[in-house]
């Protein structure tokens, strides 16, 4: 996939895009734009708002520390409108707004496009797992060497990653969002197919998942 630039362009190729010029690889990233009452509800429910709100802005940062240097292109899709000035470097990452009526149709929209556009692996992750690196994602784009789909189950039932090849509608259909029978639901989809699994790793979604990590403490402690 080449880049193309305008012929006015004085300033340098970007070294990240430039490396980036030939590889068929994406990741895509959805995100909640980090509004006050409106991300991580059921950690507010506890909480309240405004710590929710800066652990959020804080597993962005975190998201956007362990992606940057991932050698792969890479989209941001935010919830309701892209943000200029944020955590993420539109020199970097390509920033995009989810579409779809639900969380499956938003997916399936976002793994179209990209494949539309001639990727051959493409991975997507959420913007609020603490126990996610460069490394893990790294692992994650290698499986898809000899596989064609990579899933990382999540510990509430749920997945915090899911990769492929080519694909496959059935996994965007028909699934109770949310709940913790999603990982179970596409597991099913994939019976046969040639799928990597990854560790299962706790994603954040309410209070018990943060209070006994240290990271998380100086936010607690303002509640």
């Amino acid at each position: 996939m080449s880049i193309l630039l305008p012929k006015d362009h004085k300033k340098p190729i970007n070294a990240v895009h430039y490396s980036l010029a030939h590889t068929r690889n994406l990741l895509l990233i959805f995100t909640r734009n980090p509004e006050l009452g409106k991300c991580k509800t059921r950690l507010a429910a506890t909480i309240g708002d405004s710590s929710a709100l800066e652990i959020y802005k804080f597993l962005l940062q975190h998201t956007a520390t362990i992606t940057r240097d991932l050698g792969v292109h890479k989209k941001v899709y935010y919830s309701e409108a892209i943000w200029e000035n944020d955590v993420w470097d539109p020199a970097i990452y390509h920033k995009n707004v989810q579409e779809g009526s639900s969380l499956g149709d938003r997916m399936a929209n976002a793994f179209t496009e990209g494949f539309n556009n001639g990727f051959q692996k493409i991975i997507i992750i959420g913007s609020d797992m603490l126990d996610l690196s460069q490394s893990d994602l790294e692992t994650a784009f290698a499986a898809l060497d000899n596989n064609d789909f990579v899933i990382g189950p999540a510990v509430d039932g749920g997945y915090y990653l899911l990769g492929m090849t080519y694909f496959k509608p059935e996994l965007f259909q028909n699934k109770d969002w949310g709940r913790d029978t999603v990982f179970q639901d596409s597991m099913a989809n994939l019976d046969e197919e040639s799928t990597q699994l990854l560790p299962v790793k706790n994603d954040i979604d309410v209070y018990e998942d943060i209070k006994d990590i240290d990271a998380f403490q100086p936010f607690l402690k303002r509640i």
